[in-house]
């Protein structure tokens, strides 16, 4: 593996475990304030983890691994039980982890060619865009933990500088 595919899988395990972190403590949370309007851009917890759903899974990781643009709004509710709604996004960052030695490394230099969801057709870098998924998917993970702070409730550290330490110690899991 290339260093540039080898950052991108170290930023897919860190992806996966910080998933699994804030899921641990989002299920600490009442269904009431879980389903809150928290002020977040998806409005709550539920939301924003169901456009995660939709975003990083169900429309990035298709268009990278199958070359497909399904149509999806970003703020479908793709999954309205909280349970199966974890169940899936555990699953579904474990799928970049997997997927990722698949790819040749000439692919880095190349682009992505995609139809947004409003319909427009886009080329961009391909390793820079892989790069936002995992990005954006920090950005909504942080969102979530304000609300949790805001809701009373403790945070998880999710920084990669802990996960790298935590994998160090083979405490990823």
């Amino acid at each position: 593996m290339t260093p540039l595919l080898a950052h991108l899988a170290l930023m897919a395990r860190h992806n996966a475990w910080a998933y699994g972190r804030l899921l641990d403590a989002v299920a600490a949370v009442s269904e009431a304030d879980y389903r809150r309007d928290m002020g977040l851009f998806f409005r709550s917890i539920h939301g924003t983890l169901n456009h995660l759903r939709v975003g990083e899974q169900l429309l990035w990781f298709e268009r990278f691994a199958a070359g497909r643009s399904p149509a999806l709004a970003l703020d479908a509710e793709v999954e309205p039980d909280r349970e199966r709604l974890t169940g899936a996004l555990r699953a579904g960052a474990a799928r970049w982890i997997d997927w990722l030695p698949t790819v040749p490394p000439a692919r880095c230099d190349g682009t992505i060619d995609y139809t947004t969801t409003r319909g427009e057709t886009v080329s961009l870098p391909w390793t820079g865009t892989l790069a936002h998924v995992f990005v954006h998917s920090t950005h909504h993970r942080g969102q979530i933990t304000a609300a949790l702070t805001a809701l009373g409730h403790p945070c998880p550290v999710l920084d990669l500088v802990y996960f790298l330490r935590a994998e160090q110690a083979g405490a990823t899991s």
